[in-house]
């Protein structure tokens, strides 16, 4: 399928990672592109640099089946791209049931109204927290699902209900499970987030739990929404899942010294080991996440393989990238975190 011409709609279009899909689809020549968003966490900010005729915004949600069937039926969508989910750990941990309405229930409402209006591709953002804690590393799309926390849980039974759509229903679809996800508009809470503001908004040295060794796996945002297109260009994607990350595992240690020498600051990084679910004494707004990963990796030969996908930024570089942001709009990281 090409995208040139069709008519699309992006949940979670004003959030992060959907903001730079918007950007992707008028940039390959796709129809309407609408995005669908509840405004609870995305923001009209992430949009507001989009001057383009073919954009659209609906403020809803995706548990409201009424408004979700007229933005389909408005434009006749062509391509769902659903993004649009309760994505924090934290959150999830707080209100299980929140959690499970939104991912869940959410996700079936698309599937439901794909199948109604005879929508051409379903994509859904996945994750790759429905592993759990590594058995092997790089962790393949094989590797035993177990996931630590509610999150997963729900990422893990939408997933398998998109798949199932396609089995017994025929619909199009494709899930990816993402990496760590980082770049422009990356909303403030996770790790990466923490590290950036302390030391390149507020000189301050990075704190880092336990020794620092837990690994983690980043990938370019840019990275990912290629993938997206691929999987639409792509038969051989329908009805198949697929690990987005870089392959390649980092320390947080090593993350903190390589955000030091890219600031040029001589700054101690600071060691410390709340319990799990406990805030750090020199961090307070910082909270260690229960049920934390030692190492998270993910092998992507898969999608390699199937959709002719890697990833092609340098981590180095797509820092600098989201730096230079943040730099410019330090606004953005004004408030809480969100956990």
């Amino acid at each position: 399928m090409n995208v040139q011409g069709k008519h699309v709609l992006i949940t979670g279009g004003a959030g992060f990672i959907g903001s730079h899909l918007v950007e992707e689809y008028l940039a390959n020549e796709a129809g309407k592109v609408v995005v669908y968003d509840d405004f609870s966490t995305g923001t009209m900010e992430n949009l507001n640099e989009i001057r383009d005729k073919r954009l659209e915004i609906v403020k809803g949600s995706v548990l409201d089946v009424a408004t979700l069937n007229d933005a389909l039926k408005k434009e006749k969508i062509n391509i769902i791209d659903h993004l649009a989910a309760e994505l924090e750990v934290y959150t999830g941990i707080k209100d299980t049931e929140k959690d499970a309405h939104i991912n869940i229930l959410g996700t079936l409402n698309i599937l439901n109204i794909a199948l109604k209006n005879k929508v051409e591709k379903v994509l859904f953002a996945s994750s790759g927290a429905v592993y759990g804690e590594a058995k092997y590393l790089p962790i393949d799309e094989e590797h035993p699902l177990e996931p630590h926390w509610p999150y997963g849980v729900s990422k893990l039974s939408a997933e398998r209900y998109v798949i199932q759509y396609h089995k017994l229903f025929g619909l199009n679809t494709t899930a990816f499970r993402y990496g760590i996800v980082y770049g422009p508009r990356e909303w403030f809470g996770r790790v990466l987030t923490m590290f950036i503001k302390r030391v390149f908004l507020e000189n301050k040295p990075p704190v880092v739990f336990g020794e620092g060794m837990q690994t983690r796996d980043f990938v370019y945002v840019k990275d990912i929404v290629r993938a997206h297109m691929l999987a639409i260009k792509k038969p051989e994607a329908t009805g198949k899942v697929f690990n987005l990350g870089s392959g390649k595992g980092i320390s947080i240690k090593e993350l903190a010294t390589m955000l030091l020498k890219m600031a040029n600051k001589e700054l101690d990084i600071i060691y410390d080991n709340p319990q799990e679910g406990s805030a750090s004494r020199f961090q307070p707004e910082r909270i260690r996440l229960q049920g934390e990963l030692k190492n998270f990796v993910l092998d992507c030969r898969k999608a390699q393989k199937v959709l002719g996908w890697s990833p092609q930024t340098d981590f180095t570089d797509g820092l600098a990238k989201e730096i230079e942001w943040i730099l410019k709009f330090p606004r953005r990281w004004s408030g809480k975190p969100r956990v």
